[in-house]
């Protein structure tokens, strides 16, 4: 082991820490000098997340940008993250499991619940929940944080969700979300109750996504930034709330399909058009006023609900074994279809 990457080990983990440049380093990208000096215990993709995080510094200026070229002399900074906690544990949590086989399992994840261990979720996820359902069967291709996992929904959403169970069903799975059904079978469709009534009854939202100011939200961003990454919504109106009065808000309840999917996609491009989704805490601020303009109980419904009214009703894929389409739905859970049923009676 090089001098660089046996101070480096005995770095990580242990703070910010401070990296001097010299002339081999002249020229080089930033991510790819990082990850060199870092040694084997911190990948490029890891350390390219620590850039785009505002993790790292020269001269002590934030540096966002991978692509950096480092100069002889420079002092790079790194604030480096809390070392992780050990491999997640099997734990005892219910599983509404839709269908199950050798190769894979397709559960109805409930709203609250997260997919994988992160940074104040290290327990109580759904990848615990499968460590314990599916013990040694549980595909570790995805990495020892996320095994199995080729697809997630946010926090708050509920609906369905696919796991691999073996490392052939992961690689096919994976596959088919990366290209997002384009070349195979694959189909995925939302239900979002949104605020106001679209113009049309069906329309496309085709707008780059990239990271907001504050870094942590997605945010419609012009087409050739860096970060910019192409996103497709299809929407259609399946039903419409208030339409025929003036003295309340409307909403409508909107199927949406994924083209790609980027993190955030469906709630950045409702709120884009116009038309955030209902309780969505990150992307509907500027109309939670809105719920002020409802007639009782409604009102008081909309604003005690705790999360943005979005369910994963539709996943359809191509057995990764059979190659058979097989087809998934979860009706809404009981809380978005009582709000729901609160809007039918304006």
């Amino acid at each position: 082991m090089s001098a660089h990457n046996e101070e480096a080990r005995q770095l990580i983990g242990a703070g910010p820490i401070v990296l001097e440049a010299g002339a081999d380093a002249a020229g080089q990208r930033l991510d790819q000098w990082l990850a060199a000096r870092l040694g084997p215990d911190m990948s490029r993709s890891r350390v390219q997340m620590l850039i785009k995080q505002g993790a790292v510094r020269i001269g002590g200026r934030q540096v966002e940008e991978t692509k950096r070229k480092i100069a002889q002399g420079d002092s790079v900074s790194v604030d480096m993250p809390e070392p992780e906690p050990a491999v997640p544990q099997g734990e005892d949590i219910a599983l509404d499991v839709l269908y199950e086989d050798s190769a894979l399992i397709v559960i109805n994840k409930p709203a609250g619940l997260v997919v994988h261990p992160g940074a104040g979720n290290w327990t109580g996820t759904l990848v615990n929940a499968l460590i314990h359902h599916c013990g040694d069967s549980l595909s570790g291709i995805g990495g020892v944080r996320r095994p199995g996992i080729v697809h997630r929904l946010d926090k708050e959403t509920s609906g369905v969700m696919v796991v691999a169970k073996t490392d052939r069903a992961h690689k096919a799975l994976s596959e088919a979300f990366a290209d997002h059904g384009l070349t195979g079978d694959l189909e995925r469709a939302y239900l979002a109750l949104v605020w106001g009534i679209p113009a049309r009854p069906t329309g496309t939202v085709d707008a780059p996504l990239g990271r907001a100011a504050d870094r942590v939200r997605r945010a419609v961003v012009p087409q050739g930034r860096d970060d910019a990454r192409h996103a497709i919504t299809h929407f259609t109106v399946v039903e419409r709330f208030g339409e025929q009065q003036q003295e309340f808000a409307t909403a409508s309840l909107v199927e949406c399909r994924l083209e790609t999917g980027r993190t955030h996609q469906i709630r950045v491009h409702m709120a884009h058009i116009g038309h955030p989704v209902i309780g969505d805490p990150e992307y509907g601020q500027a109309f939670r006023t809105k719920a002020n303009r409802l007639p009782e109980p409604l009102r008081s419904k909309v604003k005690a609900f705790p999360r943005q009214a979005l369910h994963a009703r539709l996943l359809a894929f191509r057995h990764p074994d059979t190659h058979l389409t097989i087809r998934f739905e979860a009706p809404m859970p009981w809380d978005m279809e009582e709000l729901v049923d609160g809007f039918r009676k304006l």
